[in-house]
């Protein structure tokens, strides 16, 4: 029989709001440092960094990596599913189509998270309550876009299809991590992205020659730097935590908090003054993870 997944805890879901607020500034940074560095480099330069920072930590912290060397394999599907394809096809869509618009995009990762997780576990299965909380909250995405939205829709399909291709592969890397259970969230984060670093380095070379990969511009190395550290080794460290503790689909809602974020970094650093369409789109994704989580409801038809 089938064990119903928990609901998630206030920890769970403070972890999901700095998340989300981490990977908002995720395409905030990479916005930036596309405009100079190609976008395969800039993931080699994201996954390598973040790896070398937390290696550090392991050592500092005296925490084994065996566990990675013990299973390989494992590691090699997260590390594809989770760093070198969506960073990829993230990086490489946003070439031609706004962090908007891709964000939207990226906003159906749980829709996709929860149909993968439904096929393939048995304690996280479809239910009218996720789907029409999910439906709600990528629909909140598109309205607080807004006209912005309507303006990028002319871009080119493949650029689209890309970033639904990295909301579908995080959709089998996240239902893929609950595999790791036991192993320590840092490990599983520093694993992943020593692999994807392993990966990423004759695809590069390969394909780009020294020259095309470097920059000189001291803002570009900033955004690189904040991209690696904070929305890639710190943040996974809280994705793969979040996994364990609330499960696979609930950790992907975190991609519905990403918009928000985005725009709300893009107001106070770059000085974009909020629209009334931008706080109705943040009120419909609110409102979809008070559906989602369901206390409310369950709470309100107990009083009845």
């Amino acid at each position: 029989m089938a064990t119903p997944s928990r609901p998630m805890s206030a920890s769970d879901w403070g972890q999901l709001l700095l998340l989300g607020f981490l990977w908002g500034g995720s395409f905030f940074f990479a916005r930036i440092a596309v405009a100079e560095i190609l976008p395969l480099a800039l993931v080699l330069y994201r996954v390598s960094i973040a790896a070398m920072v937390l290696h550090l930590w392991l050592r500092l912290r005296g925490i084994s990596f065996a566990p990675v060397l013990a299973k390989p394999g494992s590691f090699l599907w997260l590390a594809l599913l989770n760093n070198v394809i969506p960073f990829s096809l993230i990086f490489t869509g946003q070439t031609e189509i706004g962090a908007g618009l891709a964000s939207v995009f990226y906003a159906t990762t749980p829709l996709w998270t929860i149909l993968v997780a439904n096929l393939l576990t048995v304690d996280e299965k479809l239910s009218a309550t996720k789907l029409a909380g999910v439906g709600l909250g990528i629909a909140g995405a598109a309205v607080m876009i807004g006209p912005g939205l309507l303006s990028n829709l002319g871009g080119p399909v493949w650029a689209k299809f890309a970033i639904i291709g990295a909301a579908i592969s995080y959709a089998f890397a996240v239902v893929y991590a609950k595999r790791f259970k036991g192993v320590s969230p840092t490990v599983i984060a520093t694993g992943q992205l020593t692999v994807a670093t392993i990966l990423m380095v004759p695809i590069v070379f390969l394909l780009h020659g020294p020259t095309e990969i470097i920059t000189s511009s001291v803002p570009i190395w900033m955004a690189v730097l904040a991209l690696a550290v904070f929305t890639t080794a710190f943040a996974f460290i809280l994705y793969f935590n979040l996994i364990a503790s609330a499960g696979a689909t609930n950790a992907s809602l975190v991609t519905l908090l990403v918009p928000v974020s985005a725009i709300i970094l893009s107001a106070v650093f770059l000085g974009e003054r909020l629209e009334p369409f931008e706080f109705a789109g943040m009120a419909l994704i609110m409102a979809s993870l008070i559906v989602i989580d369901g206390r409310i409801f369950r709470r309100w038809l107990v009083n009845r």
